[in-house]
């Protein structure tokens, strides 16, 4: 297994766009991550592309990385479509390091893009559980995320105010990045008093519906000095874990935990030594518990990270420098290269208002989906990014 890099990131802004195509989507995202280069656009030999949503709401996706790809100039490569729910990101971006770690080829392409927008919420819903065996199996998230957070602050300690800090600072984040869907700063009252989801979660808790595109380049290191023009951060490993049957509460490893175990061990590091981290925070309280499972802190502990702003931009392990899913968006096949791209830009010391102050050298990226009870997800993982 050879290094892997990445040479170019090129992401879209996250919003609701009702009148652009997954294919002008996919151009801006391409041809943004090929400007962050001096690559030719010839030399990429394969891609990856995640998308979530098109196979349950057009009754079958087919070959929608060939067609978005075709639409952004580019024909004649192998094309992996990927759906992997929100993991579908962070899984195209492994296969594409696999690709070039492996020697099969040495320049590859992860894309992500997702439309989750059709103007009409109800109808969207609709066409997703429409004909589909498992409809009204997945989509019970904030419900689920609920019953798991009240069990969480039985067990903790933590309060309602410890999660709308979570809130807070993300969106502190998102309102500096020009990506984000929702680039507003909140206070810890608008967060409570915003409107009810399901106790404790309200409103701004929340990551919304929203649309994007990202997409990364990876390189063999030894073929990326030839042309590459800003700083190389190597892809040190990317875990991936699946879901299974639940033992006894309590006697069984998170999923989080398994795949940045495993993580750890191939990069060669433990978590003490991340030094920044973007994590899938669809409900901006479940970033608590990540801290916990991922070993930034002990059982028991997140709410004090996030009391004493350790995980602020200013502090010793920033985590969702973006602003997280809740405030930066979560165009779900895309997310894992939007957090891909943020943790580039932090390891390059390219995130000017938002960059982190501990000049981060080891990134982590996890990233979920696939819900069935909470924290007990189908899918999960772990990138781990050095330069």
């Amino acid at each position: 297994m050879r290094p892997v890099v990445i040479v170019g990131v090129g992401v879209t802004k996250c919003g609701k766009f009702l009148d652009v195509s997954l294919g002008d989507l996919a151009v801006e995202a391409v041809w943004g991550a090929i400007k962050d280069t001096d690559i030719d656009p010839k030399a990429i030999q394969l891609a990856y592309v995640a998308n979530t949503m098109a196979f349950p709401v057009t009754g079958g996706g087919g070959t929608l990385g060939e067609k978005v790809l075709a639409h952004c100039g580019f024909g004649g490569m192998p094309v992996v479509n990927v759906e992997n729910s929100c993991c579908g990101g962070t899984t195209a971006l492994r296969g594409a390091f696999l690709e070039v770690a492996s020697g099969n080829c040495d320049i590859a392409l992860a894309l992500g893009v997702e439309k989750m927008y059709s103007g009409d919420t109800s109808k969207t819903l609709t066409a997703m559980q429409g004909g589909n065996p498992y409809s009204g199996m997945g989509f019970q998230f904030s419900g689920n995320y609920a019953i798991g957070l009240r069990r969480y602050m039985r067990e903790s300690g933590a309060t309602r105010e410890h999660f709308a800090k979570v809130a807070v600072k993300n969106s502190y984040n998102g309102s500096l990045n020009p990506y984000a869907q929702h680039q507003r700063s909140l206070t810890i009252e608008q967060v409570l008093s915003s409107r009810p989801i399901a106790d404790p979660l309200t409103l701004y808790m929340c990551c919304s519906m929203g649309d994007g595109a990202a997409a990364v380049i990876v390189c063999a290191k030894d073929v990326a000095k030839r042309f590459a023009r800003k700083p190389l951060v190597e892809v040190a490993y990317c875990a991936l874990r699946s879901g299974s049957y639940r033992k006894i509460h309590g006697l069984d490893v998170p999923l989080p935990t398994l795949a940045a175990n495993e993580a750890y061990e191939k990069a060669g590091i433990g978590p003490e030594d991340i030094d920044i981290a973007e994590v899938h925070d669809a409900m901006a309280p479940q970033e608590l518990i990540l801290y916990e499972q991922l070993g930034f802190c002990k059982s028991g502990e997140g709410a004090r990270l996030i009391d004493d702003g350790r995980t602020k931009i200013n502090g010793d392990i920033p985590v969702n420098t973006s602003g997280g899913l809740s405030s930066r968006g979560d165009p779900t096949g895309a997310t894992g290269l939007y957090q891909t791209a943020e943790l580039v830009w932090q390891l390059r010391g390219e995130a000017g208002p938002r960059q982190a102050e501990n000049n981060p050298k080891v990134g982590l990226i996890q990233n979920q989906g696939g819900y069935t009870e909470f924290d007990r997800t189908s899918v999960n993982s772990v990138v781990i990014l050095k330069n």
